[in-house]
């Protein structure tokens, strides 16, 4: 991480994300040209990404003898962030049979690409370039599969019956708690019941936990389980316990109960008749499954990327060197690199590459009225622009022709971006996901409705981006964003999911495009994610998802 991007992320309180999950990159080649008519090439694909600038290599395939259309074996894994651009370069030597290096070897060809292009598509066919760009006729397929993770949660429901009882004047009031045994032997507490009071046969609430948590995905992983007496003054008094592994618990999968002896070890040694202090039952196992964005990504699910971009008065006018708006020939201003540095990332995952782009507060030809919602392009019945060079563009253009004027109503883009998505909501299908990006330079004038659109688009597959362009008091943009707590509408109903994420630009001014991407696209993926798991709806087509993760030759 630059240092640049290290004081952008510390004055945000913001840290380096961790990164969102692994991915595995299966190689093939088809068509390899014979180097000469004696002999077959020795193929060998080497993966290069790249970073400041510069082709690094992350790993290279075995070499394959005499082999025209070679399956490596090896597979390359690399680390997947939706938040950033991750450029990929696949590189074609032929290894000569006396040596294994690069420096004596012929270099067939190359493909680049991003690593948000491969994970979108599951299988990238590229044909690949030889020197000077001339398109060889050797072809490279990467195909992609996520690294299944301990993601999934399991619900588990306990009871007891003939506890000991530890009170005098009233019956023990038990509680339950799971321990996972560690590596290093040390135990870490999973989950703690409520307790039940007053009851020797207590049943306790359903709970979830995940399974990473409970046995970092290792089922035959030991679990200490005790049961306690709750006292007020905190000296709980210990009941029992019980050893037991997720394998074991599995078996009420079925709807059979599982049964363990809740054990005393100091009454066991005292008591010469001691059998158990109590019986604990797992009553019901299951496993829920909770899929990733990369499920949804890789089961056809689409990122419409709609672009808002404030023209209120208040950004001084465009002919003026001052203004925000100033097109300087070789400067982009700070709405365009806003714009570029977060639609750079999600172009990615969007197959027609067509972007809606909306203004707002600026009066509009030919009648020149006050729109807070009009195309850039004036084309209403068609606002989409081809690429993001496209909505560039269409932003320039549209610059001389209108007149910048006010207020800063954001409400009515929301409301137009949430129409959609209502649309796509009836379908129960994960194949749209809408993220609006707002692009404005102060405070917002229409908060009660636009606190309103976002309780609403909370329930929607939406997400909203504001990045606050300029030196304006952005306090009130922070109420918005629900990190710092839960947004309400003027009536007091919450967002059901936290969909907006609020930045300054200024906060990145001096740091990398990708330092501001990063920093705004880093929740979507959660967002996706929560939002599809809450709806209950799975990746479409996952059988067939699940299906091509068996690879042919």
């Amino acid at each position: 991480m630059s240092n640049i991007y290290e004081s952008a992320a510390n004055s945000l309180g913001l840290f380096s994300s961790p990164c969102l999950t692994k991915v595995e990159l299966r190689v093939m080649c088809k068509g390899i040209s014979d180097r000469d008519a004696l002999s077959k090439p020795d193929p060998c694909v080497v993966l290069k990404m790249q970073s400041h600038g510069q082709w690094l290599e992350v790993d290279r395939t075995e070499v394959i003898r005499s082999c025209i259309n070679p399956t490596f074996s090896k597979l390359f894994t690399v680390d997947f962030y939706f938040e950033e651009v991750q450029r990929l370069r696949y590189e074609l030597y032929d290894i000569s049979s006396n040596h294994n290096g690069l420096k004596d070897a012929d270099f067939l060809g190359a493909m680049e690409c991003t690593l948000g292009q491969i994970v979108s598509q599951r299988k990238l066919s590229k044909c690949l370039l030889k020197q000077g760009s001339t398109v060889g006729k050797a072809a490279i397929m990467v195909t992609a599969e996520e690294l299944s993770g301990n993601d999934d949660y399991v619900e588990l429901s306990f009871s007891a019956r003939k506890l000991d009882d530890k009170d005098f004047f009233s019956k023990s009031d038990p509680f339950l708690e799971i321990f996972r045994t560690n590596d290093d032997s040390t135990q870490q507490l999973v989950h703690r019941t409520e307790t039940v009071m007053n009851n020797l046969n207590p049943v306790w609430k359903t709970f979830k936990v995940s399974l990473n948590s409970l046995c970092s995905g290792d089922h035959e992983r030991k679990l200490k389980c005790a049961v306690w007496d709750w006292d007020s003054n905190g000296k709980h008094d210990f009941i029992g316990e019980y050893q037991a592994t997720f394998k074991e618990m599995r078996v009420a999968m079925d709807g059979r109960q599982v049964q363990w002896e809740c054990i005393n070890p100091k009454y066991k040694i005292k008591k010469k008749n001691y059998k158990n202090s109590g019986i604990v039952i797992l009553n019901q196992c299951k496993i829920i499954k909770m899929h990733s964005f990369l499920d949804y990504i890789m089961g056809g699910c689409q990122i419409q990327f709609t672009v808002a971009i404030d023209f209120t008065a208040s950004n001084g006018d465009p002919r003026n060197s001052c203004s925000l708006h100033y097109i300087h020939p070789y400067q982009p201003n700070e709405y365009l690199k806003a714009l570029v540095a977060v639609g750079e990332i999600c172009q990615d995952y969007d197959s027609d590459k067509m972007f809606p782009a909306f203004g707002f507060g600026a009066r509009i030809p030919p009648d020149f009225k006050v729109s807070h919602d009009f195309a850039v392009n004036f084309n209403e019945d068609n606002p989409e622009c081809a690429g993001i060079q496209g909505v560039v563009e269409a932003y320039q253009n549209c610059l001389p022709k209108i007149q910048l004027y006010g207020p800063t109503n954001i409400a009515p883009i929301i409301q137009k971006v949430a129409n959609s998505a209502s649309e796509e909501m009836h379908t129960k299908e994960a194949m749209q996901y809408f993220i609006l990006l707002i692009l404005t330079d102060g405070v917002i004038t229409d908060m009660a409705d636009t606190r309103e659109a976002i309780v609403h688009a909370s329930h929607l597959p939406m997400s909203v981006i504001i990045v606050g362009v300029g030196n304006a008091d952005f306090s009130d943009m922070q109420m918005l964003d629900g990190d710092d707590g839960i947004l309400r509408s003027p009536k007091g109903e919450p967002v059901l999911r936290d969909i907006v994420q609020f930045v300054p630009f200024r906060n990145f001014k001096h740091a990398s495009p990708a330092a501001l991407a990063k920093s705004v696209l880093a929740e979507v993926p959660n967002q996706v994610v929560d939002y599809y798991n809450s709806k209950g709806i799975k990746p479409k087509d996952l059988s067939d998802y699940e299906c091509s993760r068996t690879f042919g030759p």
